[in-house]
């Protein structure tokens, strides 16, 4: 007797479907569980956090509330209601922390307070892949230039760089380094960041006066394209070499910018164990042990390495060890996970065509 082979694809794609939710269920599990320990240390630490920390968190709230908005009504209702309670704790602590920073860094809040209100950050909808043809044939050795840099531009985006400044000012020299190309580390993630937050901004302007005939075409998201698919490639060689000197911090920011840049391909299941390893099992920070992977590989082998360290002016290693920077750009990777899961989840209950 000839199988019936319209109750046979149903049967595969109900397999297919229970395999596929099981999996999300455990990876929406695993996040959701991470996010809980480092939110708790939030909430004992929010005011010695410094703003680059406390924007990771923001940028967590943001993508919270977009995963909550999308959750599956009728699956994870255990799963949902932690996200609601999460994000409920974030609301109390964000507010603490914000405070706490205009406090004891008003020049600094000044002039990034845009980017400490959770509705300044926009949640993908919508997913893109990086482009390895788009990537560098070398990477410059040094960093192209300094964070200090890349804060007066961002300002200059925002118009907080003097009080009540017009908003969307792009200066030659901007825009010249934020669209140089061949930068590695923090410079190209700054780069990425300078656009995203130009289109957050609603900034049209920021290719305006560009002269150079081979980018006449070249659009904001052309370029954020090419730095994600750089950030790719450069996150793909941290792996292979088993995570030399202090590069986890900027294996994480990439994934945390991409993704939230809409590049899917940087929410890989490795990469998300890899973050998860990395997080301290009992304060639930991320950083701790930075220091002693610098040591054990020395100055001198990160130098060949060609390892570009982050010049962290407004870094800050607490009191337990833990990296601001780096449990900022965790969570806020982790929470963009969190997202991507959830749009997939609804992918897989779509009929096979």
């Amino acid at each position: 007797m000839q199988p019936d082979l319209t109750s046979l694809c149903t049967r595969m794609h109900t397999e297919v479907d229970t395999e596929a939710n099981a999996s999300h269920q455990d990876v929406i599990d695993d996040i959701l569980g991470r996010l809980e320990k480092a939110t708790f240390f939030f909430e004992n630490q929010f005011g010695n956090i410094n703003l680059d920390g406390v924007v990771g968190y923001i940028i967590l709230q943001a993508e919270l509330r977009e995963s909550v908005r999308i959750w599956p009504q009728a699956d994870l209702a255990s799963q949902l209601s932690t996200a609601k309670n999460l994000a409920k704790r974030l609301d109390h602590s964000i507010t603490q922390a914000v405070n706490a920073l205009q406090k004891t860094d008003p020049k600094y809040y000044r002039e990034f307070e845009p980017l400490l209100d959770t509705s300044f950050w926009t949640v993908p909808r919508g997913w893109d892949t990086s482009d390895p043809a788009l990537a560098y044939t070398a990477f410059r050795m040094m960093e192209c230039y300094d964070e200090q840099l890349s804060d007066k531009c961002i300002t200059l985006l925002l118009g907080t760089w003097k009080d009540n400044g017009t908003p969307c000012i792009v200066t030659k020299s901007c825009r010249d380094t934020m669209t140089r190309f061949g930068c590695p580390h923090y410079s190209l993630s700054h780069q990425l960041l300078y656009f995203m937050v130009g289109k957050m901004r609603g900034c049209s302007n920021i290719l305006e006066g560009e002269r150079r005939e081979s980018r006449a075409s070249m659009t904001d998201g052309d370029y954020q394209k090419m730095f994600c698919s750089n950030m790719m490639r450069s996150n793909t060689e941290f792996v292979r070499k088993g995570f030399p000197g202090q590069t986890r911090d900027i294996f994480i920011e990439n994934i945390m910018l991409c993704g939230l840049a809409g590049f899917s391909d940087f929410y890989k299941s490795d990469w998300l164990r890899h973050i998860l390893l990395w997080q301290d099992p009992v304060v639930g920070c991320f950083g701790k042990d930075e220091k002693d992977i610098a040591q054990v590989f020395g100055e001198e082998q990160a130098e060949n390495e060609q390892v570009h360290k982050r010049v962290k002016r407004r870094e800050k290693t607490l009191s337990d060890g833990c990296s601001s920077h780096m449990t900022g750009v965790a969570v806020s990777a982790l929470g963009g996970h969190l997202n991507y899961c959830l749009t997939e989840q609804d992918i897989t209950k779509r009929p096979l065509t």
